[in-house]
């Protein structure tokens, strides 16, 4: 497919968003609006739900000045979901409404901005087009905080929410040690089965105000050793800072966390929380001190104001490249990174992955980064974040706080 395809293109976001994902959307919108070859640029409203619902932005109607707020806007400004499609060979329902709605648009480039579960949903199409004779060049775009998608280096969002969750750490430390009497303090962060986040507060650490101990669900959890880390060092110190990933779990792989079991995602995904809490109350019970849950929640996604200058042109320029390889005639791909070293320097290449080997793989720390007991990480995780949060973005401000994209959103007709 390496002839000239003339068509419209849709781009659509989906999962949990970050502080980033609105510059990939900025590069692929800017770069689509730039192609001779695409005719019109849509917005699909709440990702794959905007195209089964026929509910489309005009991105060609908005303020070029706007979009380029973008950059430093954080979520998901076109609204996302999360929302599972069936296998087109079991159910082709949904199928057939998105192929309507392409032929009404005279789509022929699609763009999907998101995780493994929208990686998935990415390759699906792809696969549905091809199988039916419609040629649509569908491209996926790497997203997500958790940082656990397969084949690619590091994924846009991580850095930035590494950052914020390293610095956030680091003042936690630093508020939580100002009394003379004891205390215990333990910072819930996001993570279901990888903990690139939490060892990230490791970063906080290395720079001399962070966690004590660290816990990843890479690691089977054992709250007798948990409790003894815990003691020898209070014991020792009188202070203590933990950072726990929210999805630690024990060898039986039931959660710690109390809230397990409370609710799923669309995606059939426990919703977790509460691990910090039912932490807390365990070693309070235990030890008698002073102990403080602390859960980052949603402010570890979206901390724009913390974003990595690193992370927002990656982000960026994953969304041009997505355009770029798509109008060359590359489909049924993702942009990934590739880590490079030039001079001593950290380098970021970019290159693609087939949907088929990414979709629905997660990307967990390596075991060989966590420390023997379980409760700590090594230098390599250090090197291998440390590149990635570098630079400060100079963010747009209006009466001294954030000035954000401010979008028409024209519905298609």
């Amino acid at each position: 497919m390496n002839e000239k395809l003339i068509g419209s293109c849709i781009f659509g976001q989906s999962g949990g968003p970050t502080a980033v994902i609105n510059a990939s959307a900025y590069g692929v919108i800017k770069a689509a609006l730039e192609a001779e070859e695409i005719t019109k640029v849509y917005g699909a409203a709440h990702g794959i739900m905007g195209v089964l619902e026929d509910k489309l932005y005009v991105m060609d109607e908005e303020d070029p000045a706007e979009l380029k707020l973008l950059l430093h806007t954080p979520s998901s400004e076109l609204g996302s979901c999360r929302y599972k499609i069936a296998d087109p060979e079991e159910d082709d329902t949904d199928y057939k409404r998105i192929l309507e709605i392409f032929k009404k648009y005279n789509v022929r480039y699609f763009f999907y901005n998101g995780g493994n579960d929208s990686m998935d949903t990415c390759n699906k199409i792809s696969r549905y087009m091809e199988s039916v004779g419609y040629e649509c060049r569908v491209m996926g775009v790497p997203k997500t905080i958790d940082n656990d998608l397969y084949g690619t280096d590091h994924c846009p969002g991580f850095a930035s929410a590494a950052k914020y969750i390293a610095t956030s750490c680091m003042e936690i430390n630093k508020d939580a040690r100002v009394y003379e009497s004891g205390m215990i303090t333990i910072v819930e962060i996001m993570g279901r089965h990888a903990g690139w986040l939490t060892a990230s507060a490791a970063l906080a650490t290395e720079f001399g105000s962070g966690p004590d101990l660290i816990y990843l669900p890479e690691c089977d959890f054992e709250m007798d050793k948990f409790l003894e880390d815990v003691d020898k060092l209070y014991k020792a110190n009188g202070k203590v800072l933990v950072a726990v990933s929210e999805g630690i779990h024990y060898a039986d792989g039931s959660f710690v966390s109390e809230a397990k079991t409370s609710a799923t995602d669309g995606f059939g995904h426990a919703q977790l929380g509460g691990t910090a809490s039912h932490l807390a109350e365990v070693v309070k019970n235990h030890t008698g001190a002073k102990v403080r849950g602390i859960e980052l929640s949603l402010l570890q996604r979206c901390g724009a104001h913390l974003a990595s200058a690193t992370d927002i042109n990656e982000a960026f320029g994953a969304g041009q490249e997505a355009v770029r390889q798509a109008v060359s005639g590359v489909s049924g791909q993702m942009v990934a990174f590739k880590r490079e070293t030039v001079d001593g320097k950290y380098v970021c290449k970019m290159e693609l992955l087939p949907l088929s080997a990414v979709a629905n793989y997660e990307k967990k720390v390596p075991m060989e980064w966590i420390n023997a007991e379980h409760n700590g990480l090594k230098h390599e995780l250090i090197d291998y974040v440390l590149p990635l949060i570098q630079g400060e973005p100079e963010l747009p401000l209006e009466n001294s706080l954030p000035r954000y994209a401010r979008l028409k959103k024209v519905l298609a007709k």
